[in-house]
């Protein structure tokens, strides 16, 4: 998912989105450990994606707490 597409997100969906990317990088790792992983590309995406979602959340945060 894209960085403008996050942006636009609450901080609730946030969350969320960062839960159910944790759990599919624990699955992908399982399948890694196991030899099933058909593409390993995936299991990199979900990291990158999941440090993406962090670091908006850390950004709204920021900008919630200057705001306030």
């Amino acid at each position: 998912m894209k960085a403008n597409e996050l942006r636009d997100k609450t901080p609730d969906q946030l969350r969320d989105e960062l839960v159910n990317l944790k759990k599919e990088a624990f699955n992908l790792r399982f399948q890694q450990a196991t030899g099933q992983l058909e593409n390993p590309a995936r299991l990199r995406d979900v990291k990158r994606g999941a440090a993406r979602v962090k670091t908006i959340l850390n950004q709204k945060a920021a900008a919630a707490a200057t705001d306030a």
